[in-house]
């Protein structure tokens, strides 16, 4: 008896750990490694991997995008289908353009987190999202994370 409950208690810790979301630390470090990815590699291989949902760059619910200054995603590890998509007009659930939001704190400071509420996939809930983004030539590379 004391086994099983012991099993079930581990499994159930093994499950947490496969949905857990990554930590604004891990957010920040996987962006300061896609950056130095880009500078080793350049843009179209970068890009690639970004987008590969089995590449480097994708970790549980935190993945590397790339978004140009006039809104287009040009790499998107959370969803390839985004890649293309001019994003400049999206809001999140209060009506804030954090698109908008990441070019201006990617071109102002080079390099920041932008608050907004965004649906979380695990949870199909509005939950407070932050986004740490970072300047690269004429574009921001960004990774995310829900609080």
């Amino acid at each position: 008896m004391k086994r099983l409950i012991l099993g079930i208690v581990l499994s159930v810790f093994m499950v947490s750990l496969v949905f857990a979301g990554g930590s604004a630390d891990e957010a920040k470090s996987m962006l300061e490694r896609a950056v130095a990815y880009v500078k080793a590699n350049g843009n179209e291989k970068a890009f690639a991997e970004f987008t590969n949902r089995q590449g480097s760059f994708v970790d549980r619910d935190l993945y590397i995008f790339a978004v140009d200054f006039n809104g287009l995603t040009i790499a998107h590890g959370g969803n390839a289908k985004l890649v293309g998509k001019d994003m400049l007009g999206l809001k999140d659930a209060d009506g804030k353009f954090f698109i908008k939001a990441f070019i201006e704190t990617a071109k102002s400071k080079g390099n920041g987190w932008v608050d907004y509420k965004w649906v979380n996939p695990q949870t199909n809930k509005i939950e407070n999202k932050s986004t740490y983004v970072q300047k690269v030539d004429d574009y921001f590379l960004g990774c995310g994370i829900y609080k």
